[in-house]
């Protein structure tokens, strides 16, 4: 799906902040989306699993930390696919002054 957002400004000056706010919420998702990778490596290395292995094959009764730590897991499993949803959608934007 294509998104085409025209957006109506004074002058061509006027663009220069929306194209900041834009770029600086892209560079906010690409960070959430290292940090998130970061922390799912972590759980990967100290269980010997990757995330879709442990998605599909294991319940908080197979961890330590049990509950707390299956949430934790599984929560930043779906921030990392919201962010990469988010970043997809915004990259696939196109602008257009008029």
């Amino acid at each position: 799906m294509s998104v085409q957002m025209v957006i109506e400004l004074k002058g061509a000056q006027g663009f220069r902040p929306v194209a900041q706010a834009i770029e600086s919420y892209n560079a906010r998702l690409r960070k959430g989306i290292a940090r998130c990778r970061r922390r799912l490596a972590e759980l990967e290395r100290r269980y010997e699993t990757s995330t879709e292995d442990f998605l599909h094959h294991m319940a908080a009764e197979d961890l330590p930390g049990g509950d707390l730590e299956y949430v934790e897991w599984a929560g930043e499993a779906e921030m990392l696919r919201g962010l990469q949803r988010e970043l997809s959608e915004l990259e696939d934007a196109r602008y257009q002054l008029s």
